[in-house]
């Protein structure tokens, strides 16, 4: 309750510090959780009523494991998070909406109370995401409208399960869990970056974890291969990124960089299909593709994997042993944005560097 209050307090006081669209904003935030809570009702009530299916008791049972396993094995925090189930009635949770200026790869900041500056925008309505990205549009900046399936309270809440991935298989199940989680260890204020890379890297040593104990061969070659697929996905993306990073710092007319910008993001399409076809067909990315990926598509995927090599390489530092682990990244963030970036790139050498410029 006393966070309830602190929420409403928030949306009471926001015209008075930002105006009637901060209240608009964040009236939708907290309306649109308040709706999820109140869906939410205790899995073990679920699986002892006669409500749920049997598939999705089934898929209940192994959320169970999943969080008992995230305790005790991967030192997550053990809370209420995840032990109970909510159908929001759509396939995403909320839509993020991710900007960047026409000419530029770093993405714009939004900035609220408890929070910070993030790299998006949230909204728990489709329409009002695609509104938001019209607008940004409209102003000259690039604009992407993504769908989640979950997000994070950082700890002020018990967030439940949802239908929007409760159908994932095993590993997707136990990847979204574990990143979420994460971000309950550790939030830096202002960083997106260095949160979504930690999570990420969280994730992704927490599902190999998992299926060394709980999978089966196919399940670990599976998990590999799709691995291995979205490394050299990312990889194409970052590679892409810093190409047009250079280009956009020449000096040349609007139209020029209009023009090129366009070739640009044309000739990473084409790799992405001789990459494609490498994968003998696989096609799990060409939605990314469809939706006519710009500078703002690019920076959601740089979010959440541009720094996962440093932490990587940090975690492989301690010996795999995820409590170290965990401490040495909250002391790094106790450090400057600057000073994280430089102790990161130390740590390993072929990932970024310091960032070109600072969040806008």
């Amino acid at each position: 309750m006393m966070r309830l209050r602190c929420w409403l307090l928030l949306v009471a006081l926001a015209p008075l510090v930002c105006g009637c669209d901060a209240l608009r904003y964040y009236s939708q935030a907290v309306g649109g959780h308040l709706d999820l809570m109140h869906r939410a009702s205790s899995i073990e009530e679920q699986l002892a009523g006669d409500a749920a299916p049997p598939a999705l008791k089934t898929k209940l049972q192994a959320v169970l494991r999943l969080r008992e396993f995230a305790s005790r094995e991967l030192a997550l925090p053990d809370n209420g998070s995840y032990r109970r189930y909510a159908d929001v009635g759509r396939p995403f949770v909320a839509w993020n909406v991710f900007a960047a200026p026409e000419f530029s790869i770093e993405a714009v900041r939004s900035c609220f109370p408890f929070a910070g500056c993030v790299a998006y925008r949230a909204y728990f309505a489709e329409a009002d995401a695609l509104a938001e990205a019209a607008a940004l549009r409209a102003r000259g900046d690039d604009a992407h409208v993504g769908g989640v399936p979950a997000y994070s309270t950082l700890g002020w809440f018990d967030d439940p399960v949802l239908n929007t991935f409760i159908q994932y298989p095993e590993a997707g199940l136990a990847r979204l869990m574990f990143h979420e989680l994460a971000h309950q260890l550790l939030y830096v204020k202002n960083d997106t970056r260095f949160n979504e890379s930690f999570a990420t890297t969280v994730e992704q040593v927490g599902v190999e974890r998992w299926l060394a104990q709980h999978g089966n061969d196919r399940e670990r070659a599976a998990f590999d291969r799709s691995q291995a697929m979205k490394r050299e996905f990312v990889a194409l993306i970052l590679k892409y990124r810093t190409i047009l990073e250079q280009y956009y710092r020449q000096e040349l007319s609007v139209e020029q960089k209009r023009t090129g910008k366009a070739q640009r993001f044309a000739a990473m399409e084409e790799e992405y299909l001789r990459l494609k076809r490498s994968w003998g067909g696989f096609a799990g990315y060409d939605r990314w593709f469809s939706a006519h990926p710009n500078n703002a598509t690019l920076a959601s995927v740089a979010l959440y994997t541009e720094l996962v090599p440093a932490f990587q390489a940090l975690l492989a530092q301690e010996g795999g042993n995820l409590g170290r682990f965990y401490a040495a990244v909250k002391n790094l963030a106790k450090l400057s944005i600057e000073e994280r970036d430089a102790r990161l790139a130390a740590t390993a050498p072929s990932s970024p560097g310091p960032r070109s410029a600072p969040l806008r």
